[in-house]
Parts: structure tokens; sequence; C-alpha cells
């Protein structure tokens, strides 16, 4: 009995089995919940000559592109658009698919608001296309808005955010930063301050100060820089006669050119900066007016060469050095690695000891820049690494309060306090070879 029971359960367990495995190889078709709709509105985004928006009651604004991803509003005004919000009407336009078709053949367009639609949308593109849009009322359940698309009889709804995106006034697509430029696209940047002159061009490391003399520069601090300036805005209600007054007879802080190409003939922007009393004024080349401004703005613009200097006085950061040759006075050393280990004279060294002087190396900063006081080294310190292509050589000349320092690579002449030095010194000092291995009893 109990071997008949043990096969009933198996083939009960077979057919079991063979169920499953059906139904995962057989699994049925979802039905669609309705037709697809076809999208309403096509076109190819990279081809837009020109872009018409005609909203009731006001007029037209024709916007046309004016570079990689950058538009210009030529009617009824010439001036500077807000790019982002343009791209994103075109990005909503390229592909439209409606929430649903209300009619098929529509005879009364009015009860649609769409024979006296509230927005209508034009695209023209390259080889003579052309794409179209009107938008009617709001939906009863709010959530949508009525389109068609002129000579096509259908009737559709689309999302509210078609019109939100859509629907913009001249001001809205105006743009309004005071420097109307990206700040990838900022490839010199001159600041000019109490009549010294700061010149700093992008290069593929990052950033470099060109005037008043080729210091190494801080990227992060000039990124900074940079962002403050193209991220400046300019408001309606603060180019008042008052402001103008203000401007004309306040205190110069500091004049901003920002170029987006190399050469006498780059595309620049000027933007300068006064103050009267507590308050700051600017004046920008893109646009007419004088506007008030935020006084970060102007706190990023008074600062001197000395604040977007690299202090840091070795760039190898964290990456390990190949070879340290340090000399000062009676100690000497020339350390060399080789895989983990460090090595002098072919013996094997306290590694420890070794991180001390890296870390003791890494945190050489300046605690200020001077022009002169440098002139005959006590100490020099070579390091080198990334796979041996970077060789730095630095000197330092002793000094009550600590160290002036100076790159081979350039004039910039470093102040070191007396704590930095002392802990090169002390790491210097405790470098000692590696332990004996202990001995096998």
């Amino acid at each position: 009995m109990k071997f008949r029971g043990l096969i009933a359960a198996v083939v009960i367990l077979a057919g079991l089995g063979g169920v499953l495995y059906w139904s995962q190889h057989h699994k049925p078709s979802t039905a669609p919940a309705g037709p697809v709709v076809p999208a309403i509105v096509k076109f190819d985004s990279s081809a837009v000559t020109s872009l018409t928006l005609r909203p009731k009651g006001a007029q037209a604004i024709t916007l046309t592109p004016s570079g990689a991803s950058l538009w210009t509003i030529t009617a009824p005004i010439n001036f500077r658009a807000d790019s982002d919000s343009v791209n994103q009407m075109v990005a909503t336009l390229a592909d439209l698919i409606p929430q649903r078709t209300v009619e098929d053949k529509a005879s009364d367009l009015a009860k649609y608001g769409l024979s006296d639609p509230s927005l209508a949308v034009d695209v023209a593109e390259k080889n003579n296309q052309s794409a179209h849009l009107i938008l009617g009322d709001r939906t009863p359940t709010g959530d949508a808005f009525y389109a068609m698309v002129p000579g096509d009889p259908h009737v559709y709804t689309v999302s509210a955010t078609v019109d939100n995106t859509l629907s913009k006034s001249l001001n809205d697509l105006r743009n309004r930063h005071l420097v109307p430029v990206q700040s990838l696209d900022v490839q010199n940047v001159e600041l000019l301050r109490n009549g010294q002159d700061v010149s700093i061009a992008r290069v593929p490391s990052g950033w470099q100060i060109q005037k008043p003399q080729p210091y190494r520069t801080d990227n992060y601090e000039v990124d900074g820089l940079v962002q403050q300036i193209v991220s400046a805005t300019w408001d309606e209600s603060t180019n008042t006669p008052q402001s103008a007054a203000a401007f004309a007879h306040g205190t110069p802080v500091a004049t901003v050119k920002v170029s987006t190409g190399s050469g006498a003939s780059a595309p620049t922007d000027t933007l300068e900066v006064r103050k009267s009393k507590d308050d700051y004024f600017a004046k920008s080349s893109a646009v007419e007016g004088t506007w008030k401004i935020d006084s970060s703005l102007a706190t990023a613009l008074d600062r001197s060469v000395d604040d977007f200097r690299n202090k840091q006085l070795l760039n190898f950061g964290y990456a390990d050095p190949l070879n340290i040759e340090y000399q000062s006075g009676a100690t000497s050393l020339n350390l060399v690695r080789s895989n983990k280990d460090w090595y002098s004279n072919g013996k094997k060294m306290d590694a420890d000891s070794v991180d001390s002087l890296i870390s003791a190396i890494r945190g050489l900063a300046a605690s200020k820049f001077v022009d002169s006081g440098f002139t005959k080294p006590d100490i020099t310190l070579t390091v080198v690494s990334v796979e041996g292509r970077a060789i730095e050589k630095i000197s330092f000349q002793k000094t009550p309060d600590g160290a002036i320092a100076k790159r081979s690579d350039g004039p910039g002449l470093y102040v070191l306090d007396s704590v930095t030095m002392n802990n090169l010194y002390t790491a210097a000092a405790g470098i000692k070879p590696a332990a004996a291995p202990a001995k096998k009893k």
C-alpha cells in the first residue's frame, strides 16, 4: 500500500510540474487597454530653424537657434532667450502624444476653445518642413487641455504640463542672467579691481592664472567665481532711476569680463559692480539697465589674485610617490618605492616613518604669498610621481617664522609657517630602517 501511495504522489507531482512549465511558456497575451494614439506633432528637434508662439491677446514670440542648445528671441524684440525653457518646449513638442482622442471630426470647435485658441505654436524646420499645434480650453477635470493640429479635424486632450511648458510670456522667455552664458563655455575671466588686472584662462587641467604672472591656480576657487558670475540674475523691479543714480555715484568694486572663446575677437560680456552705501549695483553689456544685486556677487568679485592661487606646494595629491629626495644640512634622504615597500641605498625602510614624511609633504601649504625674500635655499625637496612622469622640485629658505618656498617651474614664492615646517623636519628626522624580521625559534 505504501508503494502505491508513493507512485500516486509521483504522478501528482509530475502533473503539477507539467502545468507549471506550460503556464510559464504559454503566458496569456495582455489585451491593450485601448487603441494606441500616435503622436500628433512630430519633428526632428535638431532641424528646427524657428519656434513661434502666438498667445491669445499678445504679440507673437519667435525664437531661433543661436548655437548648440542656445536660443535667441528674434521677435518682437531681439534678446537672449532662456535656452533651458526653449529646449524644454522643443522636447515637449517633438514627439507629442495626446492623452486621448475626443472627436474624430469636430464640428463645433468653440466648445473646446479651439475656434479662438489660447495658444498657437508653429515650428519651422530645415527643407521647408513645419509642424503646428493649437491649444484651447482646460478640460472639466482640470488636468488636461483640448488640442488639435490645424487642418486635422481630430480634437485631442494633452496633459496640463504641455500648456505649462508652452504658455510662456515674453518676459518669461528672456534670459535673466546678467552674464547669460553657460559656465562650461567660459574660456577666460578677466577681473579688474583696484588697478590690478587678473586674467585666468581655461586649460586642459582646469584653470591657469596668466596675469599678473603665470601662477599655479586653485581650480575650485575659479570654478566658484565663474558660477557666481553666470548665476547672477536681474530683477525688473530693481531697474529704477534710483538704481542708476546710485551706480553713477557709487564706489567701483570690480569689473569682470567673461569670454566664451579665445583671441581678441572672442564673444565677451562685461559686468561692472559698484557699491552705494550698503547696497550693490551692476551694469551688464548683455542687458540694458542698472540692476541692484546681491552682496554675494560683489564679495566674489572683490578678491585679489592671491585668492585664486593654489596654496598647496605640490600637485601629487593622494597619488603614491615613486621617489622622494630631501636635503637639509646633514640630513640627506633618497627614498625609492618598489611595489609597496620603500628603500634607501638598497635597504628597506620603516613604512610608518615614510608614511609620516609623505603626510608632512602633502601638508605643505602656503599661509600667504610674497614677491621677494628668497635668496639662497637651505632645503631642497624632489618628489617623483605619476609613474615617473611628474617631477616636482621645491627649494626652501628658512625664516624665523618658518620658510619661504619656491617651485622650480614658476615664479611664485610661498610662505610656510613654523608648524608646517616643523612637521616636515620632524618627519624627515624620523625616517629609519625597517625592523629586522624576527628570528625563527
